[in-house]
């Protein structure tokens, strides 16, 4: 491909989302790019003649199905090990709660991911990463929360900052306040001290492009949470929230107080967080891998989220003791049949809703003007991709204009 030149993609079906509603399709569609960017998309036949002119590459696509390139806003996916031995005591009636009260969950990968090198943790990251690149990824949040130290916290960005290097954009989110490490066992304000001093050199280095915290019964109090969002706004960066997933701390409500980027989890969410982020414009991240994994019964306020505008996007959580998923596909299955999420609703969730949780405005949709990162599949209507399971329809990912190898 000739950088910086036109390109046209053409003979397309495309799902643009170009509206707040319904698919935005386009039959027999075409996108211009140029540069990395989307200089025209819509009907080939309306291509004007003038942007015709200059043209390099065609590419024919024979009818197949293209839509903006997959976001997954929310993920954990560096760290070390693995906990499976905890997947077989949940099994025989253990819950998510015990195991962490009793020095599992995520104290456990926490020892795990201080013990490996910076070139483990990348060694084990790429596979993953490459996992989910298998099925249209071009845009990745990786928060880290394994390290809980500087050093290792730091470690963990610097990982997640050089997957980028696989043809990804990469963002990073700071979850420092995701469990008490044990050497401040007894001494959680203390810790939170830390985390919150952390921030400024966190910032400084290069490492981090939002906050992040824990606001549950196992984890952090919302006062807690509350001073790590007000250290956040000091550093200039936005904030996110692990809210209401086990019980409904208020944590959304509290957040949204804070113009959050997104909350997260979202089961035990009430009307009054529902409406705080409605409010604040705070996206709501649903994260099916987890419901299911630690069989959840109950449902996040889905209908209550809709009727007041709040824009839905789910992810897949990626991370070793909730939702060791590596499907994009398989989160648009999960969200239509456990959320009833439609399936134009669910793939508006790691499309244009994923970019809006990541405060990426640039993609999303297939628009002029807008980052040419998109799929094209082997389907002839979008909503296959949440139908089928166990199968992956992706012919090609382009990326910033680019077809990735």
């Amino acid at each position: 491909m000739t950088d910086g030149g036109k390109v046209l993609w053409t003979g397309a079906t495309l799902a643009t989302f170009a509206a707040e509603r319904d698919w935005g399709l386009v039959a027999d569609g075409a996108l211009l790019v140029e540069g990395g960017v989307l200089r025209w998309v819509g009907p080939a036949a309306q291509l004007p003649s003038g942007l015709r002119e200059g043209i390099g590459e065609v590419h024919e696509l024979g009818g197949a199905l293209v839509t903006p390139g997959l976001i997954d806003c929310h993920t954990h996916l560096v760290y070390g090990g693995e906990r499976s031995a905890e997947f077989e005591l949940r099994l025989q009636g253990a819950t998510y709660e015990e195991i962490a009260r009793a020095g599992g969950g995520i104290r456990s990968t926490v020892a795990a991911t201080r013990a490996a090198s910076e070139a483990a943790l990348h060694a084990l990251a790429v596979p993953r990463a490459r996992a989910l690149m298998a099925e249209g990824l071009t845009t990745l949040e990786v928060k880290s929360g394994y390290g809980l130290s500087l050093e290792d916290e730091a470690k963990c960005l610097r990982v997640a900052r050089q997957l980028a290097d696989l043809g990804l954009t990469v963002r990073t989110t700071c979850l420092g306040a995701h469990a008490l490490p044990p050497e401040f066992e007894g001494r959680q304000d203390a810790y939170v001290d830390a985390v919150c001093g952390w921030l400024p050199e966190l910032k400084r280095q290069g490492l981090v492009d939002a906050v992040d915290a824990f606001c549950e019964r196992i984890a952090f109090t919302p006062a807690q949470t509350r001073r790590v969002f007000e250290a956040a706004r000091a550093a200039g960066l936005p904030v996110k929230l692990h809210a209401e997933q086990l019980s409904d701390q208020g944590g959304a409500a509290l957040a949204a107080g804070f113009d959050a980027l997104s909350c997260d989890h979202l089961e035990w969410l009430s009307d009054e967080g529902v409406a705080a982020m409605a409010r604040a414009g705070t996206v709501a991240v649903l994260l099916p891998g987890a419901f299911y994994f630690l069989r959840e019964t109950k449902l996040p306020p889905v209908q209550a989220l809709r009727d007041a505008g709040v824009p839905i996007a789910l992810a897949t959580d990626h991370n070793p003791g909730s939702s060791p998923g590596l499907s994009l596909l398989l989160m648009l299955n999960m969200a239509c049949t456990f959320f009833r999420m439609t399936p134009e609703e669910a793939l508006r969730g790691l499309t244009v809703n994923a970019a809006r949780a990541l405060g990426l405005p640039d993609r999303g949709r297939l628009a002029e003007g807008l980052r040419a990162d998109f799929c094209i599949w082997d389907a002839a209507h979008p909503r296959e991709l949440a139908y089928w399971f166990g199968r992956n329809p992706l012919r090609q990912t382009v990326v910033a204009g680019r077809p990735r190898d």
